[in-house]
């Protein structure tokens, strides 16, 4: 193993930082995250760091797009080993601990800096629209092979499946208010709803 800061193809170092990022943006917050900091977490210099990325900004979008990388290649390796409506069984719940602990904690961030930024706000915008659509699009398989009822808006589904791993990472971040026993009564209704069993 190579030392943290040995020199490194550029392609490794790019990951190694992104993935040192991801450790820092998801345990404080985009603003008071610095890039020295996370060169430090990293076991670079600063002036390494920025040879790879212009600014925290680039690397906070790459950390975006990493971190929903991973969890595409997921669902998609789950999907080719499983089909569509036994990955989605097996990974539904897995999913959403996945989204709630990473996607929505960098997106929270950046609607914390939208406001004064519309390079932020255009990017997560567009960021959110794929993840919904992959979402969408997962959803609308598992329908087609009659495991959601024909009835239910799979768009509208997908926003909900957003909307509840935001609402959990708002919940982890705050301490609070809901509560495990609550989160999960809320994935089990919604579970009932999606496929029609209650």
């Amino acid at each position: 193993m190579k030392p943290a800061g040995a020199r490194l193809p550029a392609g490794e170092r790019r990951s190694s930082l992104v993935d040192a990022a991801l450790r820092v943006f998801s345990t404080g917050s985009y603003s008071g995250a610095t890039t020295a900091q996370i060169a430090r977490e990293a076991g670079v210099s600063e002036p390494i760091l920025y040879r790879h990325f212009a600014s925290k900004k680039e690397l906070y979008f790459a950390c975006l797009d990493e971190a929903w990388r991973r969890l595409e290649s997921l669902f998609d390796a789950k999907v080719a080993e499983l089909g569509p409506v036994e990955a989605w069984r097996a990974l539904g719940p897995s999913a959403m601990r996945e989204l709630k602990e990473l996607m929505p904690i960098l997106w929270l961030q950046a609607v914390t800096e939208a406001g004064e930024d519309e390079e932020i706000r255009s990017y997560v915008r567009l960021h959110m629209r794929r993840v919904h659509d992959y979402f969408a699009d997962a959803f609308r398989l598992v329908q087609d092979a009659g495991e959601i009822p024909a009835d239910r808006d799979i768009n509208a589904e997908a926003w909900t499946f957003i909307a509840g791993s935001l609402l959990a990472a708002t919940a982890d971040r705050l301490g609070g208010p809901l509560t495990a026993d609550e989160f999960a009564a809320i994935k089990t209704q919604r579970r009932r709803w999606l496929f029609g069993t209650g």
